[in-house]
């Protein structure tokens, strides 16, 4: 059952609580027509006010674990450059075959080891000229975060340089890094005294998204075109020298880029023709197609032809083959609505065995400024190929709203790049007849959208403090098939890491296997780089860079029923411990379950009760408060307490009332009861499987005996600091598990302290009462101590 399910059964049952409550926006007739804000702002509005079930609790992370846990379990790594405190890393560049990772920051190009990013560091100080930070301050711009050089491009352009471009204090600059061959010692310096300008291949801006690829030395831009930002377009420059063709799309037309952001730009084959070869870009843009005057945010996927040169006599060194269609994430409502997720954040592109043939990963937000909401929806290049291959769309005025386009289509048909392929006689761009370039200019957009695959998202995030900003997408084969990791991250600085299992045709399950917070301090992560020989993530933020494993299978736990719960298809069974899972062709015993997670079809054969943890005796007085701590290591498993009284041998399970409180902490008794004592068992209970997690025996000491103890008087202070500790204190745990920061280690620690400061006073009473008395002495005896002194003078 996903979220919109679940919200749905809730407000069926609360029927009279929400009488009419519905939970999606209604489609309207007209598909260029944005749904209506009321209905949209009640859908948000609903679903912020139900509360949460348990049974979506598959939707929090099983293990969630904190800076300082990563740091221990040796699996992230961060850099550790004392020289630049506020690092600003722009962007970076895997180069598998060196070992090296480059990273662009502010003023700095960083060479790092995969292996080690703190191993061998080397860098080049790359400032922006001093007048162009003294304009850029005397435009009003910030002197930290806006007037330096913030390096945004860097790509491989041929076996011994890298082309790179910084923005220069809004006046971009680009440049070569020699790197030198792969197979000797690298170089790495850049000649900055021979820089070129950078105007349309690098932002003027470090803020606003920015795509660029590089690809048979040409370089594809999306980016602002002027200073402020207003206008932006998509260029392709430099090129081997006998074929420099700049190309950029019209800044006059706003029906091709209107206020644009781009995400991600890649080169796809179409063909086993070279000639077909296509450039895609992933972008949003504010688009005016529902009427006149309403403005509002599309998605979108566009396609330029690696070889176009532009027109002959119209749109000249202007692209003849752009065109876009809308890219759609939402979720189908249950009455007919939708509820859509309209801003594109991140795209990635995961490889298959066809290159061209690519699976499509993209994050949306929703618009909304007061709810905040993820997804993350996956395409096909088919279904991609599919829409522009489709009707075009067609406007008569603007005035007007878009329609399918029903006259005739010239030839070749516009948005196809000259080759054999479909016409020898066509060879270039500049051959393509006046219609098609008056075509391509007057219908860019076409009719249908992009929609995703199964027809909704693979995973959304509702109702949370954070939205996704940030993908990458491991291929991993487990022994029970094959699957998508995907490694999402958020402006929080946390990642993700993520999996969507296949039930059926139609049912998806959301699996959240870890919850990591991968900087000490919180951060957007702006980039996110996977390397598949190193088994690493890359990870950046405006405050720093870490390497984090793809798996920490030994965390999970020590036994098999550990490592099958865990539904990680990187790690597995070996019969000794959770280890990482490598396919073979020799067949071993490896014990895995990612579908279902279930450890009794895998552990059968296991000693299952060697998971039973050790009895801990907890005595308590009676009619105090008595805490009894239980926390599993699973967010996603219920908890339930059963007990088994003194003197016999079922187990009765524990409802909660007034006096008895369960908690997510553990078991909270407000009022100890003589019936009270025997053994607790704190299970827990994932899908089918349940384990006991902790044991305690718990045993109650009558009243009256503590009355009986003798008071004798060096014991007067113990028995009265016994009597503050043992008070009822359910009023205290209830504000302490109450609150968003309430950490379990930090309330120990404060009690700790205490503890000591009210032992260090109580002796130093003590000590003060001895000097007392040994001045008195002194006071009562003064003669003796005159007389001492004489027999020892003589």
């Amino acid at each position: 059952m996903n979220w919109l399910e679940a919200q749905s059964e809730y407000s069926k049952k609360e029927g009279a609580i929400y009488p009419t409550m519905k939970l999606t926006h209604h489609k309207c007739p007209n598909r260029w027509h944005k749904p209506q804000h009321s209905c949209t702002m009640l859908s948000v509005l609903l679903l912020m006010l139900l509360p949460t079930s348990d049974s979506l609790k598959q939707n929090i992370p099983r293990l969630k674990l904190s800076y300082k846990d990563l740091l221990l379990s040796n699996s992230c790594i961060p850099l550790m450059d004392s020289t630049n405190e506020g690092l600003e890393s722009q962007t970076l560049l895997l180069d598998e075959e060196r070992g090296k990772l480059l990273l662009g920051a502010k003023d700095q190009i960083y060479l790092l080891s995969l292996v080690d990013l703190n191993k061998n560091l080397r860098k080049i100080h790359w400032p922006a000229a001093k007048e162009r930070v003294e304009f850029c301050k005397l435009a009003g711009k910030d002197t930290n975060t806006e007037c330096a050089n913030f390096v945004k491009v860097l790509h491989h352009y041929n076996k011994t340089h890298a082309y790179t471009c910084g923005t220069g204090a809004f006046h971009p600059q680009c440049g070569y890094l020699e790197l030198g061959n792969p197979k000797e010692e690298i170089v790495f310096k850049i000649d900055t005294q021979h820089l070129e300008s950078g105007r349309l291949k690098c932002p003027f801006d470090p803020q606003p998204p920015f795509a660029s690829v590089m690809t048979d030395e040409y370089l594809f831009s999306g980016t602002a075109s002027d200073f402020l930002g207003k206008e932006t377009t998509f260029t392709r420059s430099l090129g081997p020298p006998h074929e420099h063709n700049f190309i950029r799309t019209d800044p006059s037309d706003h029906y091709l880029l209107n206020g644009a952001k781009f995400f991600g730009a890649y080169s796809i084959s179409d063909t086993y023709n070279p000639d077909d070869d296509k450039i895609y870009l992933f972008f949003r843009e504010t688009s005016p197609e529902g009427s006149s005057s309403e403005k509002t945010i599309f998605s979108r996927v566009g396609r330029v032809c690696k070889n176009d040169i532009g027109g002959q006599r119209s749109l000249i060194n202007k692209w003849t083959t752009f065109l876009k269609a809308r890219l759609v994430c939402s979720i189908p409502g249950l009455d007919g609505g939708d509820t859509y997720f309209d801003e594109l954040q991140d795209v990635f592109l995961l490889p298959t065995k066809d290159e061209r043939n690519p699976v499509v990963y993209g994050i949306f937000t929703t618009t909304s400024s007061i709810f905040k909401a993820s997804a993350v929806c996956v395409y096909s290049m088919a279904d991609i190929r599919g829409v522009f291959n489709g009707p075009y769309a067609h406007k008569e005025s603007p005035e007007h709203r878009w329609v399918q386009y029903e006259g005739r289509i010239p030839y070749p048909r516009p948005g196809t790049c000259p080759s054999k392929t479909y016409d020898p006689v066509i060879k270039s761009t500049k051959d393509f007849p006046d219609d098609v370039i008056s075509f391509v200019k007057n219908h860019p957009l076409m009719y249908k959208s992009v929609y995703p695959l199964h027809g909704r998202p693979v995973f959304t995030r509702i109702n949370v403090d954070y939205k996704l900003t940030q993908i990458a997408v491991d291929h991993v084969v487990a022994e029970d098939g094959q699957y998508d990791v995907m490694f999402l991250g958020t402006d929080i600085g946390t990642i993700l890491k993520v999996i969507s299992v296949t039930k059926d045709i139609w049912n998806m399950e959301e699996v959240l296997l870890e919850e990591l917070q991968v900087f000490k301090q919180p951060s957007p992560i702006t980039n996110i780089e996977l390397s598949l020989k190193q088994q690493q993530l890359y990870i950046a933020s405006t405050r720093g860079l870490v390497q984090l494993s793809l798996h920490r299978c030994d965390i999970y736990g020590k036994a098999c029923t550990d490592c099958c719960l865990a539904r990680d298809p990187y790690c597995a069974w070996d019969g000794n411990s959770c280890t990482r899972y490598i396919p073979t062709s020799k067949r071993r015993a490896r014990r895995q379950d990612v579908k279902n997670g279930d450890p009794l079809t895998q552990c059968w054969d296991e000693s299952i009760t060697q998971e039973t943890p050790e009895e801990k005796v907890i005595f308590g007085i009676e009619f105090n408060s008595t805490f009894l701590e239980c926390i599993p290591k699973s967010q996603q498993a219920s908890i339930r307490w059963f007990i088994q009284h003194t003197g016999e041998e079922h187990q009765e399970e524990i409802t909660s009332d007034e006096r008895i409180i369960k908690t997510e902490y553990g078991l909270l008794i407000r009022s100890l009861q003589k019936r009270d004592s025997g053994i607790y068992f704190c299970k827990a209970q994932e899908h089918t499987f349940i384990h006991t997690i902790a044991k305690l025996n718990v045993k109650v000491i009558e009243n009256e005996q503590m009355e009986s103890v003798p008071k004798m008087e060096e014991d007067e202070g113990k028995s009265k600091d016994l009597i503050i500790e043992t008070r009822p204190r359910y009023k205290d745990y209830f504000q302490l598990l109450s609150s968003p920061n309430f950490s379990l280690d930090e309330y120990c620690e404060q009690m700790w302290h205490k503890e000591k400061k009210r032992q260090r006073n109580k002796g130093g009473a003590k000590w003060k009462h001895v000097q007392e008395i040994k001045k008195n002495r002194n006071r009562r005896h003064p003669e003796q101590k005159e007389k001492h002194a004489r027999i020892l003078s003589a």
